[in-house]
């Protein structure tokens, strides 16, 4: 396993005090990105060979999110590859709880695709890319589908255009930039216990996002779709059922 550790400074946490889903996903994705670099084969090394790592889902489990002023150390490590695929866990948990359960603010499953840059399809994975990473035992808890399925009711939200400051290094909008759009539709009292993304296809600077909303008892469904309707992100929240929805 990977890990870094951090304190939760100010900037990290949202109006409650607490770092929210997005930001979680920014520190497994910024340690990911750190243990890439360390074995040679980070954004320098794939942009050498025209290729990039592209997220195809997350599924991240909450036990509490972090406060304002915790020290937390995050780890990733991979547990398996296929011809195109890898798959990845990620856990957050308190400085000093290492080797216990006690602790864990969030574990995550995670699945990746190598894409080739020059075609913008998948590659089929070579050593190269994924020997230095090894595998470890895949994390238990009880995985998800990869795919979500939509409700047939949806609500149309209001639309708006993404920004520069929406963007990553590969000119996309980064993945926890719309984990952060669909925390929009959350009521306040509201706090995730489990967190589902699909990521289909990537929305550049210009595009118009044209957010679709279900609500359900303890459920929270986003689909952050093109002008044309294609989808371009779907988040399904479940809530913790001592909150409320409307």
């Amino acid at each position: 396993m990977y890990t870094y550790e951090r304190k939760v400074t100010y900037s990290d946490v949202a109006w409650d005090g607490c770092v929210d889903a997005a930001q979680i996903v920014r520190y497994f994705q910024d340690c990911s990105t750190m243990q890439s670099d360390a074995l040679g084969v980070g954004i320098d090394f794939l942009e050498q060979h025209q290729h990039v790592w592209m997220l195809t889902a997350w599924q991240i489990d909450f036990k509490r999110r972090p406060r304002l002023g915790e020290n937390v150390v995050t780890g990733t490590w991979a547990y398996g590859f296929d011809a195109m695929y890898g798959y990845r866990n990620f856990i957050l948990k308190g400085a000093g709880k290492e080797g216990s359960d006690d602790g864990i603010y969030a574990v995550a499953n995670s699945i990746w695709v190598l894409i080739d840059m020059k075609s913008g399809r998948p590659s089929k994975l070579t050593p190269e890319y994924v020997e230095g990473y090894g595998t470890e035992e895949k994390y238990a808890m009880d995985y998800e589908p990869r795919r979500i399925r939509l409700p047939k009711v949806m609500e149309d939200k209001e639309a708006f255009y993404v920004t520069r400051s929406d963007l990553d290094t590969n000119r996309h909008v980064n993945n926890a930039r719309y984990i952060s759009m669909a925390l929009e539709y959350l009521e306040d009292e509201e706090d995730i216990r489990q967190l589902r993304v699909e990521y289909k296809r990537s929305a550049v600077y210009g595009d118009r996002i044209c957010p679709r909303v279900h609500r359900e008892p303890g459920v929270v469904t986003v689909a952050l779709c093109s002008r044309d309707g294609q989808v371009y992100v779907t988040v399904e929240m479940k809530l913790y059922d001592n909150t409320t929805t409307v």
